[in-house]
């Protein structure tokens, strides 16, 4: 591969993951394949704790890839909108670092995994540095009370255009769903004051959770997703815009901390299976982002007992398996020397 290189040559050698997707052919058939192979799979509920969540359709399916070259492909339902939701935390947890710098970031909110459920207290309770890591609820809603801004709305504003910028277009909040969750986030406040209690809350408990319910409450499509984790597999650079979002260093932390607890409780399971940095929401969607190469994301409302997409899942191992995007998955050194 680089074997006729000089020393001199390899050590110009850009340190990063490398590789390209299979031809916009190949993409095409694989989600294509999936698309048919995976929809009629019925098992698994749509959110309902969220009222405006309840009514949607447990039929629709969409799938999308973005290559890091600005490829994009998509499948089904891609141009439905539906909310942000968990999705939201590594984007905000990104805009954050660039503000305090990746190690202030990790002393304020922190990256292990608790090993238990999103919105778990117990979780507070049970670990010296609270909030564990940004994309818990905790940590989640520490990690927007630390996003620029003086007042809520200034913080508001920050998250939304941080957020569109990741997405390549002007992205908007979904009224209803917001005033659902509004009404029904006590549990988000409580932990709010918690953490407040242990001097892990970085602004107003009570306009923080609010931002950070505007934040879950934004509208996306299933392509936009996988636009806003090609930026991360890109290094910071979103592939339609060419705009630079975060520094390359951001999205090293970012992505290492998606690979640990991105899939919550089963983020060990999810990296067992799929081999990549990823990233549920209770609204059905789920993006897997592969460092080099590009995004991929899916969207289907039926979700598990751990609140993860049950047709997304099943999308997302075909696609990395037959897409080979597994950061696992190695060949011989001497085989591709000889090649």
């Amino acid at each position: 591969m680089h074997a006729d290189l000089s020393d001199d040559e390899r050590d110009h050698i850009p340190v990063i993951s490398t590789g390209e997707l299979p031809s916009g052919e190949r993409v095409r058939e694989l989600l294509i394949e999936a698309h048919e192979r995976y929809g009629s799979v019925t098992t698994g509920q749509v959110a309902d704790y969220i009222p405006a969540l309840a009514d949607a359709s447990p039929d629709l399916f969409g799938l999308a890839v973005m290559g890091v070259r600005g490829r994009s492909f998509s499948v089904g339902d891609s141009a439905v909108e539906f909310s942000i939701q968990s999705v939201s935390k590594p984007f905000v947890f990104a805009l954050v670092c660039e503000a305090l710098g990746f190690d202030e970031a990790r002393k304020r909110i922190g990256v292990n995994n608790t090993g238990l459920p999103f919105n778990s207290v117990m979780a507070i309770e049970l670990n010296a540095d609270r909030t564990m890591n940004p994309l818990v609820n905790a940590g989640a809603i520490a990690t927007t009370s630390l996003v620029p801004g003086d007042s809520a709305d200034e913080k508001w504003q920050n998250v939304l255009g941080g957020l569109s910028k990741f997405a390549g277009r002007p992205l908007a909040i979904d009224p209803a769903v917001y005033a659902s969750e509004a009404a029904n986030n006590m549990h988000n406040q409580g932990i709010a004051r918690l953490l407040e209690s242990y001097g892990r809350m970085y602004f107003d408990p009570f306009e923080a959770t609010d931002v950070y319910t505007k934040q879950c409450s934004i509208n996306v499509n299933v392509t936009d997703l996988a636009v806003m984790g090609a930026t991360l597999a890109d290094g910071g650079v979103n592939p339609l815009t060419g705009e630079r979002v975060v520094s390359a260093d951001t999205c090293k932390r970012v992505l290492a901390v998606l690979a640990t607890a991105g899939l919550y409780e089963q983020s060990g399971e999810w990296m067992y299976d799929i081999g990549l940095p990823g990233k549920s929401g209770v609204s059905g969607g789920i993006i897997t982002i592969a460092p080099g190469k590009g995004g991929v994301a899916t969207y289907s409302p039926p979700l598990d007992a751990a609140g993860n997409s049950v047709r997304g899942q099943l999308a997302s191992k075909f696609l990395s398996d037959l897409l080979g995007l597994n950061l696992f998955a190695s060949a011989p050194v001497m085989s591709a020397l000889v090649e």
